[in-house]
């Protein structure tokens, strides 16, 4: 099941980090000059790029990682679920 649902899971992750660097964008036009500091990107031009690589680097570490984990408490909840009913 959870294969199905991987890559939307990776999107929403990889959307939600281009949402957070259009802010940060926005905060950098409308801060000016004090912007650079203030999003501590120390002078790296790929700042936003390596932020993003992360966003996937995280998403898909975690989804081949606890998937497993997750399907088994999901199991056993309802698991549990059913002989309470």
């Amino acid at each position: 099941m959870w294969a199905a649902l991987a890559p939307l899971t990776v999107s929403a992750c990889l959307a939600f980090s281009a949402c957070f660097e259009l802010l940060e964008w926005a905060a950098a036009e409308i801060g000016g000059h004090g912007a650079d500091a203030f999003l501590a990107t120390h002078g790296d031009v790929w700042d936003t790029q390596w932020d993003m690589f992360c966003a996937l680097i995280g998403a898909v570490l975690s989804l081949l990682l606890l998937s497993r984990v997750h399907d088994r408490h999901m199991a056993a909840l309802r698991a549990r679920t059913a002989e309470h009913s």
